[in-house]
């Protein structure tokens, strides 16, 4: 069965697409299979593996609010091994339109469910709310991976989307698992990333990935030419990060003690 990672987090300007794209990239340059599913309205993630907005008919929004078979709206990216749901601006309307719908929470699992054993990794990139799309991406997920900026009102959003988290549980899936807490963003000039740093380590202790993604120019240039950034510059510190951290999902276990000590910061560069 195909591991389900939602990334979320209602606070926008963290790294959530960033880390979608990238996360998906990576592991998929091991030659695992991976579906990236855009489950955005803003559809960054699909532009972000080089799909330009225009050139598709079908999105994710035929998928949840029309029953089109997920696999008929797949699109292949210049990676082999890395496949996409697109998304773009009518995906907004899902929310609308299947407000009156019976087990609206459950649209995306369904249809995930009929290509799952394609894959060996879905990875979906949600949009930075916690409205019906996210819902769906959490319901259907088996574990959360929560993007969060080193700045001073990290742990407020945090705490909202882990009480999100409880009531699905609750009510929706009782099976989601904490992916990991993913420190993005990280200035190592800076006195505050370090502190917000810690503060989440001694709060969230073995939730927090070792792993802590730098800004980094090369990354934020790589989107805007469709590539992730290990297409783009795969000697950039941002590409070395991802990498880690994929390799913290991939090949580390947390019962090993994998995300315990201190972190592996990838230094600040161009």
């Amino acid at each position: 069965m195909a591991r389900i990672i939602a990334v979320a987090n209602q606070k926008g300007g963290v790294g959530k697409t960033t880390t979608a794209v990238n996360l998906a990239a990576a592991i998929a340059m091991w030659g695992h299979k991976v579906l990236l599913v855009d489950a955005d309205p803003q559809g960054n993630a699909t532009s972000g593996v080089g799909i330009q907005r225009g050139s598709f008919r079908k999105s994710l929004y035929h998928s949840l609010a029309l029953d089109e078979p997920v696999g008929s709206i797949t699109l292949p990216t210049s990676i082999p091994t890395l496949s996409v749901v697109p998304a773009n601006k009518d995906l907004a309307g899902a929310e609308i339109e299947l407000v009156d719908v019976v087990q609206r929470e459950f649209r995306l699992r369904r249809s995930l469910e009929a290509v799952e054993s394609g894959y060996e990794y879905l990875i979906i990139d949600c949009p930075p709310s916690l409205g019906l799309l996210t819902l769906n991406a959490l319901t259907a997920a088996k574990s959360l991976l929560v993007p969060i900026q080193c700045e001073y009102y990290a742990l407020e959003g945090v705490t909202e989307l882990f009480d999100t988290l409880a009531r699905i549980r609750r009510l929706h899936n009782p099976g989601l698992m904490i992916e990991g807490l993913l420190l993005t963003m990280y200035d190592v000039r800076s006195n505050l990333s370090a502190a917000v740093a810690a503060d989440l380590r001694d709060f969230y202790g073995l939730q927090v990935f070792q792993t802590v993604i730098p800004r980094n120019v090369r990354l934020a240039e790589a989107p805007s030419y469709g590539k992730p950034i290990i297409s783009y510059d795969a000697n950039s510190k941002g590409a070395e990060a991802y990498s880690q951290l994929a390799r913290e999902i991939v090949y580390e276990s947390k019962s090993t003690g994998s995300r315990s000590g201190g972190s592996t910061v990838v230094g600040h560069d161009g």
